[in-house]
């Protein structure tokens, strides 16, 4: 099939789509390129691979996996509990688990220090119980406590959609032949989703080595913090820790791949009846341990938002923020800037997407793994590499600290999102229909106008969305690359959180969960119930 299609496109046309793929490849691999040039052209080529520069690299490397541990138990035992049991309320935890995805990290770092301020909401509930003071949550347990709160929904959904694929005919057996409840989760369950959990928490481990906004306001020396503090004054060290951070990132990527292409489980879809474990006189404690998660991930946090908003308000102590329309303009800039990136990372990875669906070719195999390569590269170091080749390049210094380079960085952190959405999207398209269009006259450019496009639509709107969703709550790129004078929610909620306007931050972070929170409903989590 992909033979006779890909006859149907002229030599000429094979060409220009080979070259347009290896542009946007050679675009989506600079950041990294460069990273490794400098540090390789330095005095000291593998100076990021000793001495003091791999201190950090071990803290992060520690916090990652931590996260990861207690994230991957925590989704796992979350997606089993609401699959596979009797728990009470399970219709409601199924909508509530995955909803923390909508709160970024950095907002959830700022949520917990407001909660422990002096004056603060845990403070004003405990006072009268004769608290008079907060502990200090600052450092590695509260970077461990944030980012498993907002990262363990990245186990559950892939672990929850592999549970509901499983036949239930193994458990049942399982449990005729005598096996109690978690003799065969252990024994049938576990392996069976072993696959779902290992990615899910290699995205999480990702996820975590390469945040900044929790480190950076816990006050925890990884390595993204160290990036962007030495930054300024010693480039070299920054080279050298942002190439740490992208070998690793690419390490973890590339074990990804390994695992999600491996054999899997063959299934017959999804069961009409799941088997439903009794969960006896554990009943009342699996529900009120999904109850302190959810409370603590999803109703905490915008109960202490709202504490704030409101004490602002009503004490007159947010700046200003809604009477003088402050809010607005960031409000609108995280908006279009995100709908811009979308619809240009949608238009970008278009010809890899042709070049690995409808005409397979080496080229589009390489592009497709630096437009990948691309995302697993941390937002942070794909920052710091623009940054520094648009200031050093006198060619390229008049689109530094432009919405041109605010827009590229985004494509080529995000780009990959909305590669596999079109590349789903574009398989699915019966070539029997281009080769019909074909057959009636229809030139090229038409066919795709009229046939594919139309088909390929809705794919295309939901990694469109992907990218979109991210980037409005992008942080470490935005704030080294945006011009001056543009602000953006995250932006917003980042200068007033360093600043303690707990007030403001917390109007701000409304805003944008509100707007990422309405996204990540219809992008990712309706989508996961299809």
């Amino acid at each position: 099939m992909a033979s006779s299609n890909a006859s149907s496109l002229s030599f000429l046309g094979r060409i220009w789509l080979r070259a347009a793929a290896a542009v946007v490849a050679a675009g989506f691999s600079v950041p990294f390129l460069y990273l490794l040039s400098e540090n390789l052209g330095s005095e000291e080529p593998f100076g990021f691979l000793g001495g003091e520069a791999l201190a950090p690299l071990g803290r992060s490397l520690g916090l990652a996996a931590s996260v990861s541990v207690t994230a991957s138990v925590i989704g796992t035992g979350a997606a089993w509990l609401v699959g596979r049991t009797d728990l009470p309320g399970r219709r409601i935890f199924k909508l509530l688990l995955p909803l923390p995805l909508v709160i970024p990290s950095f907002i959830g770092a700022f949520v917990m220090i407001a909660a422990f301020a002096p004056g603060g909401f845990l403070e004003s509930i405990l006072g009268p119980l004769g608290v008079e003071s907060m502990p200090s949550i600052r450092g590695f347990a509260g970077s461990l406590i944030v980012l498993t709160l907002f990262t363990y929904p990245y186990v559950y959904l892939p672990v929850a959609a592999r549970l509901r694929q499983l036949p239930s005919s193994l458990e049942e057996s399982a449990r005729l032949l005598g096996s109690g409840a978690w003799q065969t989760f252990f024994r049938i369950v576990l392996p069976q989703a072993r696959s779902s959990i290992l990615a899910g928490t290699l995205l999480v481990f990702l996820y975590s080595i390469s945040d900044f906004g929790v480190v950076q306001l816990m006050r925890y020396e990884a390595l993204t913090r160290v990036i962007y503090a030495t930054r300024l004054f010693d480039r070299s060290t920054s080279l050298a820790l942002s190439l740490q951070l992208g070998v690793v990132a690419l390490l973890v990527v590339a074990i990804e791949r390994v695992i999600t292409q491996g054999p899997r489980q063959s299934s017959s879809g999804r069961t009409s009846r799941a088997l439903l474990v009794p969960l006896k006189r554990s009943k009342a404690l699996a529900t009120t341990l999904l109850g302190l998660l959810v409370g603590a991930a999803l109703m905490v946090p915008i109960a202490v938002l709202g504490f704030w908003a409101i004490r602002g308000l009503s004490r007159g102590t947010t700046s200003g923020v809604l009477v003088t329309g402050s809010i607005a303009g960031p409000t609108f800039n995280t908006a279009w800037v995100a709908i811009l990136s979308a619809v240009v990372a949608v238009g970008a990875v278009l010809p890899v997407v042709y070049l690995t669906v409808r005409h397979r070719s080496r080229v589009g195999d390489v592009s497709n793994a630096f437009v990948v390569g691309g995302f697993a590269l941390p937002g942070l170091a794909v920052a710091l590499a623009l940054v520094y080749l648009t200031v050093s390049t006198p060619a390229l210094s008049g689109i530094y600290q432009t919405l041109t380079l605010l827009v590229v960085a985004y494509v080529i952190h995000f780009g990959a999102q909305a590669m596999r959405s079109a590349q789903v999207a574009l398989s699915a398209v019966p070539t029997t229909v281009e080769d019909a269009a074909k057959v009636l006259g229809v030139n090229r450019l038409h066919r795709f106008l009229r046939v594919e496009l139309p088909l390929m639509r809705p794919g295309l709107v939901a990694g469109g969305g992907l990218v979109l969703l991210n980037v409005m709550k992008e942080l470490p790129a935005t704030l080294l690359l945006a011009p001056a004078g543009f602000q953006t929610l995250a932006m917003k909620i980042w200068q007033a959180s360093e600043s303690s306007f707990f007030s403001d931050a917390a109007i701000a972070a409304l805003l944008l969960i509100a707007l990422s929170g309405s996204l990540t409903w219809l992008l990712v989590i309706r989508r996961a119930e299809v």
